[in-house]
């Protein structure tokens, strides 16, 4: 897949994760757009390690867009444990 799919699946996987996990957001849509590539990357790689298949394969297949979910929620989950503390303290 080249870069510009990647910049979609991660923006549109980002949305999704945020939608799926509804709360305060930090960042805006290029952090959206940065969790969902990287979640799309840990998503792929989770599928080989635990499951030993290439979930990566292309656009339009369903696997590439589970392992981007996925992965997006896993790191919306983590990038929030790390900024909400940070942002909660501002208002302080």
């Amino acid at each position: 897949m080249g870069i510009i799919a990647w910049i979609i699946i991660g923006l549109l996987a980002g949305l999704i994760a945020k939608a799926l996990m509804p709360g305060k957001d930090p960042g805006g849509l290029i952090i959206t757009t940065l969790i969902g590539i990287g979640g799309g990357l840990l998503g792929g790689w989770l599928g080989k390690v635990l499951f030993g298949v290439d979930s990566i394969d292309g656009f339009f297949d369903l696997s590439t867009w589970i392992a981007a979910i996925v992965g997006s929620v896993i790191l919306l989950a983590l990038y929030r444990l790390l900024t909400g503390n940070r942002r909660s303290h501002r208002h302080a």
